[in-house]
Parts: structure tokens; sequence; C-alpha cells
């Protein structure tokens, strides 16, 4: 009887910090969607990836990786993945709800996890996951509609992602969570261009470095760190699991620091994406890690 408090805590605390680093992402998302009338979605990912590639830096020192030439196409790869990912990302943002956006994102682990186990039952998560696109496609003359730009993007989004998971799990069994600051760094070389020929000297705008530490700290070093720990004290499809709620994150973050109201039926929409999901996870087979993820 004196070890229930013992172990419902040690249950409970990789959980909580879990949910705190959802919570943290999809804020540092809102915190970043703020910057784009200033240096547009481009410079955004810029600026936040240059940050949290140096604060990654900082703390997890590439450098001592030991890459072969094998080893680094895959780390390249997977940088540019990261990168890919995190900019469609955020061109998404600018035309469609956060919590939407994420659960079109989805997408791409939810394909990841079904490919790795192809049962009958897979085919209800699909359904699930086809019926919650259907209700956020346009339809008619229907105000509830998204952006199909938008969406596409948010779809790259999940395309990316699920490239980001295969190769992730490549790079990581060689050099660990070194890894993930090398990818950083990669993703920022990848995408720095773009920001730079979008936004220009804007970029440098002094008013912009406390936002950009900000969105860099929110959504990938706090996130990550709080992830990894969880990812070590729990099982993988627990972990799964708990990660497909982040849609529903999204949506409310969405909904409490940019004002996105959104409709019964886009709720819905998430729901089953989410539900989906979930199942894919808890049916899935082979060695498919749910990886965490920077938006």
């Amino acid at each position: 009887m004196t070890k229930q408090p013992h172990s419902l805590a040690t249950t409970l605390f990789p959980v909580g910090l879990l949910l705190i680093a959802m919570a943290s992402i999809q804020s540092g998302a809102s915190l970043a969607k703020s910057m784009f009338p200033i240096v547009g979605a481009q410079g955004t990912t810029t600026l936040r990836l240059i940050f949290a590639s140096v604060i990654m830096l900082l703390i997890l020192r590439p450098w001592r990786a030991k890459l072969t030439a094998k080893s680094l196409r895959t780390v390249v790869i997977y940088g540019i993945a990261l990168g890919g990912m995190n900019f469609l990302f955020y061109m998404s943002l600018r035309s469609v709800p956060l919590g939407i956006a994420v659960a079109l994102e989805f997408t791409g682990p939810l394909a990841v996890a079904i490919y790795a186990s192809r049962r009958a039952i897979d085919f209800v998560w699909i359904g699930l996951a086809i019926t919650g696109l259907l209700l956020l496609i346009p339809t008619g003359g229907s105000s509830e509609g998204i952006d199909l730009v938008g969406a596409g993007y948010a779809l790259g989004a999940g395309a990316c992602w699920a490239l980001y998971i295969l190769f992730g799990q490549k790079a990581g069994a060689d050099n660990g969570v070194q890894t993930a600051a090398l990818g950083v760094m990669i993703a920022a070389l990848f995408i720095a261009p773009i920001g730079i020929v979008h936004a220009g000297a804007t970029l440098l705008t002094p008013s912009l470095i406390p936002l950009a530490i900000g969105v860099a700290v929110l959504s990938t070093a706090l996130p990550y760190t709080l992830e990894m720990i969880a990812l070590t004290r729990m099982p993988t499809r627990t972990f799964g699991t708990l990660m497909s709620i982040e849609p529903a994150f999204g949506a409310l973050s969405g909904l409490l620091f940019l004002n996105e109201v959104l409709s019964f039926a886009q709720w819905m929409a998430i729901l089953c994406i989410i539900m989906a999901s979930v199942g894919a996870t808890l049916t899935m087979r082979g060695h498919i890690t749910p990886s965490a993820k920077a938006d």
C-alpha cells in the first residue's frame, strides 16, 4: 500500500511532461503566427530555426557526433525533412486555423503508423482519417471550408513529418540526441535562403529577437527536452497515443491566443483524425516509433 502513491506519481510524471510539451509547442506556434505580419511565415521559420540551432548547439554539442558518409547522408535528409516540415506548417498557418493545420499535418505520422501495421483494422483508421479530411474540404458555398492552398501546405508538412520519423530513427540510431541538433542546423541552412530572400533586412529588426527566441524555446528546446524525458519513462505505444491528442491542443491554443473559433464540423474533423491516430498507434506493428517533433 505504501508503494501505490509512488507508483501513481511515477506514472503521471511523464504524462504531465508530455502534456506540458504539447502545450508549449502549440503556444510557440501561436507566438510564431504573431510574427507573420512583420517577416512572413518564411522569415519566421528562418529566425526560429536559427535560434533553435544555436540553443541546441550549446546544449547537445553536436560536434561530438561520429559521422560516416552513410550516416551523414541520412542526417542531411533528416534535417531537410525537418526544415520542410517547419516551413510548410508555418506557410499553412497563414490561412488555416492552428488546430486544423495540426490535424492535417498528423496525416503524415498516421500514414507511417498504418504502413507499419497493414492489418484489416487499419481500414477503420483510414476511414476515420478520410472522414476528417472530407469534413474540412470546402463543399458548395459553405463558409466553413478551409483554404485549399493552406491545407495543401499542411498536408505537405505531414509528408515531411513522415520522412522526419523514418530518417530520424535511422540517424538517431547512430548518434542519439546529437542528431537533433545536427538536424536543426541543417534545417536552418536549408530554409534560411528562402527567409532572407523574402524578408531581407527586416529579419534583423531588434524587436523580433525576443519573439524569435521565445518561439525557439517554446517550439523546440523545451518540448524536445520534455518529450525525450517522457519517452524514456513510458512505453512507446503510450507515448504515441498521448501525442495523438496534439491537434486538440492546437485548436485550444488557436482559440485562446489567436481567437480562432472553429465550427462544430471542424471540431468533429479534428476528433476523427485524433481517433484515427490513436487507433493506428494502438494497433501498429513493427518498430516505427511515433517520433517527437518540433513544429
